[in-house]
């Protein structure tokens, strides 16, 4: 039996990893890990709603007020 719970707490680990990996592939990072850095290295400062974190996030990967003339597509 601790074997079976070990062996789904790696595939957890792995799916978490490999999600987390596609998600930065495509420009959407983890609002979680955000949030966390925020509260502990700019505790002056209040963290972006989940909202508008993936709004961020997607005006980057798409270039969204860029003046450097790059725009993914």
């Amino acid at each position: 039996m601790a074997s079976t719970r070990g062996f789904r707490d790696q595939m957890r680990t792995l799916t978490k990893c490999v999600c987390d990996g596609a998600r930065l592939m495509v420009g959407q990072g983890d609002y979680g890990a955000y949030a966390e850095h925020i509260r502990r290295t700019h505790p002056d400062r209040e963290p972006m709603t989940e909202t508008e974190f993936f709004r961020n996030r997607e005006n980057a990967r798409f270039g969204v007020g860029n003046t450097s003339g790059f725009r993914c597509c």
